[in-house]
């Protein structure tokens, strides 16, 4: 690639890194004004912290699936590590933290924390699979780390932590109060997070991600995605590369299930199974695999939109008109001719504006 190439590339990656940090700033500078002057719902502010987690999922995903190029289905087990973890963190740090953030804090980085274990755990032994099989394999860790927590009984005392499988089994003083209940889950959790929060976790979701991507070691990803075989012969490790995308995407479920688990007063594990591993891949393939732009804003607009579409009058049928929409944004993203027919319009509406815009100057 000679010089003048790399610069272009270099300044269109800078471009596109800037376009996403400047609509993220910009949507909550706007939404936080909305705020202040109540022009959001209640029920649209409970899930701001929601759609913080979800985007911060998606683009953890596409880091797997669209950069990466591998099918993994497991993404809510490392959502569910974090968030069990980040909730007893909070608990255990209740009296010794008395600032709220600051416990917040270190409950995210914990829940990355136990992210990142499942991903070795689960990375080292099946990254040398690929396609169906690894799907089914994470799929499988998925689930499995939902039925553990399932079954865990985790009590807190002036002794510390108590751990058990039955809650007939389990050994408290009379202060003691549980943490997690089994299959009741989370319950009487203090609530930490804040939509403040969320912002700064997309924040630092697009810094590792877009850096990640623009780096040797993102290039070295995009080759093993693009021609596994030619990677190889030019020494590119695939093991080494598909556990870093893989590690890094689960440290970013963590830190999201954490802020996610400590945004409710109860959190159950059953919460994390399949169909949110199905909905946060649904997210990533409607934004586009690889584009992070894309990830950002299907995760934000498809996780408030059925409760935008809450009507009276199209109250019954918001989950139909919402899988319409997805039927035609799918076909419109993997239709040449629907896509062209878009950017056509896009283009004119722009040459418009343009138009209009000299006729001002001129006049």
């Amino acid at each position: 690639m000679s010089g003048k190439a790399k610069t272009l590339r270099m300044r269109k990656t800078t471009v596109n890194s800037f376009i996403n940090y400047a609509m993220v700033i910009v949507l909550f500078v706007v939404t936080q004004i909305l705020i202040g002057q109540g022009a959001v719902s209640n029920t649209i502010q409970s899930m701001l912290v929601p759609v913080c987690c979800y985007v911060v999922m998606a683009v953890s995903l596409n880091l797997t699936v669209g950069i990466l190029g591998e099918l993994s289905l497991g993404h809510a087990g490392f959502m569910s590590l974090g968030a069990f973890s980040g909730i007893i963190t909070a608990a255990v740090l209740k009296d010794a933290v008395a600032s709220e953030p600051l416990r917040l804090a270190i409950a995210m980085v914990v829940g990355g924390i136990f992210g990142c274990i499942g991903g070795v755990i689960i990375g080292l032994p099946v990254l040398r699979l690929r396609g169906d099989y690894l799907a089914i394999v994470t799929l499988a860790f998925g689930e499995i780390i939902k039925n553990v927590i399932q079954v865990l009984y985790i009590g807190l005392d002036e002794n510390g932590l108590h751990f058990a499988t039955k809650e007939s089994n389990m050994v408290m003083s009379e202060a003691g109060t549980f943490v997690v209940r089994g299959p009741m889950g989370a319950t009487g959790v203090t609530r930490l997070s804040s939509f403040a929060a969320g912002f700064i976790l997309i924040l630092i979701t697009l810094f590792v991600v877009q850096n990640l991507v623009d780096s040797r070691a993102g290039r070295a990803i995009l080759s093993l995605r693009d021609n596994r075989i030619a990677a190889e012969s030019v020494g590119i490790s695939v093991t080494k590369y598909k556990l870093m995308a893989f590690v890094i995407s689960a440290v970013l479920a963590g830190m999201a299930g954490a802020l996610y688990g400590l945004n409710y007063s109860s959190t159950v594990a059953s919460k994390f199974d399949f169909n949110t591993s199905i909905l946060v891949l649904v997210y990533v393939v409607l934004g586009g695999l690889g584009s992070i732009r894309g990830s950002i804003i299907a995760a934000a607009v498809l996780t408030l939109l059925p409760e935008l579409l809450r009507n009276g009058t199209i109250n019954e049928y918001r989950m139909l008109i919402y899988a319409v929409i997805l039927i035609l944004v799918m076909l419109v993203t993997n239709n040449p001719t629907l896509r062209g027919a878009v950017d056509l319009i896009a283009k004119k509406i722009r040459s418009i504006g343009k138009k209009e815009k000299a006729e001002g100057g001129a006049q």
